[in-house]
């Protein structure tokens, strides 16, 4: 078994390339060996700014030898009449690389045909790498790419040079001009080289101790988290970990050294918020907070080397903070010089999306569809909002966008309207929910806390997603330039979550009709909604299959309905509950044959079958199982309580087969026929409010 590793070497990548640079590395290597048939032990990946290193350990020497029988041209075309090789036969050895004297027969179904004995495989795993590398090294993606060279050999940045080696031997080959070899280079400053790697074994070695390089993100991330909770513990605090910006870090440096800085605590007084993003996004430094959560005058960063002056190093670090933290406490004294009034002014010559208004326009839309929510039924139960509260909260949620600080961070857009709510005394309440309003964010940050939050975020997205419909904006394949889909399972998860019991389709209707009756709209407005409530349902599909639900139970669920977002999650709990219990198969079998056939023949039955025309036992038993279940099924559809709904229906189920055994619904008298297809559709009417049957593959 042989030890392979590769080092690409190059300027310095982006931060944000390496997770998937390594996940693309290791992938490709993995496909190239599985495809080739050559087994491994262990593939690992890592990267850091200045390379990608790929180990392949218990890697086999070549490919396995083995014996293979090749079929060439029939017998009667391969030989003629005194039994000499024909031009076929000689031709098919030559290309098998066989003598023709080596040909024998095989019998075969479709008669006797010549063939030959060939040996394959052998290959050695080296030349098969040095083969494929180039072509893998060129493919891998970026989301950008730059060239350098003359051939215009396209990466993300240029390459510097190309380490292979198997075991102790050089794998050959170039990209870009340069060829692969034994060398590498370190750190720029704490070992920067090159240095000769005298075997694949010798590599890591060589890699930390000559070149001063943490190869492994995990290592990196090990040195930065340790480190940097140490020196907060000596002052009393904890570092603000975060991961993103943590993973960001890691990948900015090949040997980390955590510093820990100070600021002036007078900066003390400016919002948590704005401190930690001035830290956070522009310097690429933690927060240090105390027992109690407050912030301290301190910041963690980390720098790629071991200065021989770190007091100097730390204080640069302090200097660029400061000039920082001074513009924000410009931008927060210049903006509670102001109020919510001149801002929401502001805001009607800020425009939204084009045809579609101005921000003030958005607000106005906002405050009218937060009070209308919040009257309506099935959200009013579960909060307790004024709808005052949710007009102003609506009226004033995108004031902060034409503040001095959004416009320097617009990241805490949102968040520095509900902190200035809170400061210049409007509705409280209010405030809470225009902090909130941009939440969630993706599919695994969290909704609103607050009611008001929430309702106001739905409002938000359901406004957007109505107007970006209506002029044709509609997402397709991986193009979603205004994050439509993140507004729709914003509001999905806002539902479910919440337990806000709400049709889609009234609240897109009410967010369209909001707008000025001036725009002129790409689509009809029926046709706009018919559209945008596909597309909701859609993202509720993926929703429910993120988290792991059977794609047959999801779609019977959503088949049956998805404008209450809220019963369908729960609906699915059912089914996926019911199908794990014995008969469940049956069952659905039995519910999928009365709906198939409803489809089929069933275009006029309403549901309202007569008693007079039911004249067989089997007809008049289900028709009796119907009339007694009747109000005991709407009381429990009332509850919610759709688990018992199904075992309800699995009572009737043995009813039905005895009806599909014992009648002929397809009777030759019409008034028949409709009365027993009336019979199914009412038993359908109930059924089908569950679960699309038809749906299920059993």
């Amino acid at each position: 078994m042989s030890h392979f590793v590769l080092e690409i070497g190059t300027e310095e990548l982006p931060a944000r390339f390496l997770p998937s640079l390594e996940k693309e590395l290791h992938a490709r290597f993995c496909s190239l060996f599985d495809e080739t048939g050559l087994t491994y032990e262990q593939i690992t990946s890592d990267c850091t700014p200045r390379r990608s290193v790929l180990h392949v350990r218990g890697l086999l020497a070549a490919t396995p030898v083995r014996e293979e029988i090749v079929l060439g041209p029939a017998v009667r075309a391969a030989y003629d009449a005194e039994g000499k090789p024909t031009k076929a036969a000689l031709g098919f050895a030559r290309g098998q690389g066989v003598d023709s004297a080596s040909l024998f027969t095989q019998e075969t179904p479709k008669g006797e045909y010549v063939a030959a004995r060939k040996t394959v495989g052998g290959q050695s795993a080296s030349s098969i790498i040095a083969e494929a590398a180039p072509g893998i090294i060129a493919s891998l993606p970026f989301a950008k790419r730059m060239h350098w060279e003359s051939s215009h050999f396209l990466f993300a940045r240029p390459l510097r040079w190309l380490l292979a080696l198997m075991d102790g031997d050089i794998v050959p080959f170039s990209v870009a001009g340069i060829e692969s070899g034994r060398m590498t280079t370190g750190h720029r400053i704490h070992g920067r080289g090159p240095f000769a790697v005298a075997c694949a074994d010798d590599f890591d070695e060589v890699l930390a101790e000559k070149c001063g390089v943490v190869l492994s993100a995990a290592g990196r991330e090990r040195l930065i988290t340790e480190g940097g909770d140490k020196l907060a513990a000596a002052l009393g605090g904890r570092i603000l970990w975060k991961d993103s910006l943590l993973e960001e870090v890691r990948g900015l440096c090949e040997r980390p050294v955590p510093i820990l800085g100070d600021f002036d605590p007078s900066f003390l007084e400016l919002p948590a918020e704005v401190l930690l993003t001035s830290m956070e996004t522009h310097q690429k430094s933690f927060g240090v907070a105390s027992s109690d959560g407050k912030l301290l005058p301190h910041f963690l960063t980390v720098a790629n080397l071991e200065s021989l002056e770190p007091e100097l190093v730390k204080k640069g670090w302090e200097r660029v903070l400061r000039a920082r933290l001074e513009d924000a406490r410009f931008y927060w004294n210049t903006d509670m010089k102001a109020s919510f009034d001149v801002w929401q002014e502001k805001l009607d010559h800020v425009i939204f999306l084009g045809p579609l208004g101005s921000m003030g326009d958005k607000c106005r839309r906002l405050s009218a569809l937060c009070e209308w929510l919040v009257r309506q039924p099935g959200i009013a139960h579960a909060v307790n909002v004024s709808p005052v509260s949710a007009a102003i909260a609506g009226r004033a949620a995108k004031a902060d966008l034409v503040s001095q600080m959004v416009g320097e961070f617009d990241t805490l857009q949102g968040i520095m309207g509900g902190i200035y709510g809170h400061k210049m005394g409007l509705d409280a309440a209010a405030a809470d929910a225009i902090a909130e309003q941009y939440l969630p964010a993706g599919p695994d940050t969290p909704v609103p806390a607050t009611a008001l939050g929430a309702i106001l975020s739905m409002a938000d997205k359901a406004d957007t997603l109505a107007g970006c419909f209506g002029l044709g904006n509609i997402p397709t394949g991986a193009a979603d330039p205004f994050a439509l889909r993140r507004c729709a399972l914003g509001i999905a998860r806002i539902m479910i979550e919440r337990g806000f019991r709400l049709s889609v389709g009234e609240l897109f209707a009410k967010a369209q009709s909001l707008y000025s009756k001036d725009i002129r709209w790409k689509l009809e407005k029926a046709d706009s909604l018919a559209k945008l409530e596909e597309f909701f349902a859609a993202r509720v599909r993926n929703l429910f299959l993120a988290k792991g639900s059977d794609t047959l139970l999801v779609e019977a669920v959503l088949n049956a309905g998805f404008q209450d977002v809220w019963a369908a999650t729960k609906r699915l709990a059912a089914l996926e509950a019911e199908s794990k219990r014995p008969g469940f198969a049956d069952n659905a079998q039995t519910f999928k044959r009365v709906a198939n056939i409803l489809r089929k023949q069933g275009a006029e039955a309403t549901g309202a079958y007569s008693r007079s025309l039911l004249k067989e036992a089997p007809e008049l038993a289900l028709a009796d199982a119907l009339e007694r279940m009747g109000e005991q099924f709407e009381s429990l559809w009332a509850q919610d309580r759709f688990d018992e709904l199904l075992v309800l229906m699995e009572g009737v189920r043995p009813l039905v087969d005895d009806f599909f055994n014992g009648v002929m619904v397809m009777d030759e008298d019409p008034a028949v026929r409709k009365n027993r297809l009336d019979l199914l559709q009412s038993l359908l009417s109930r059924m089908g409010r569950l679960a699309d049957f038809s749906a299920l593959q059993m």
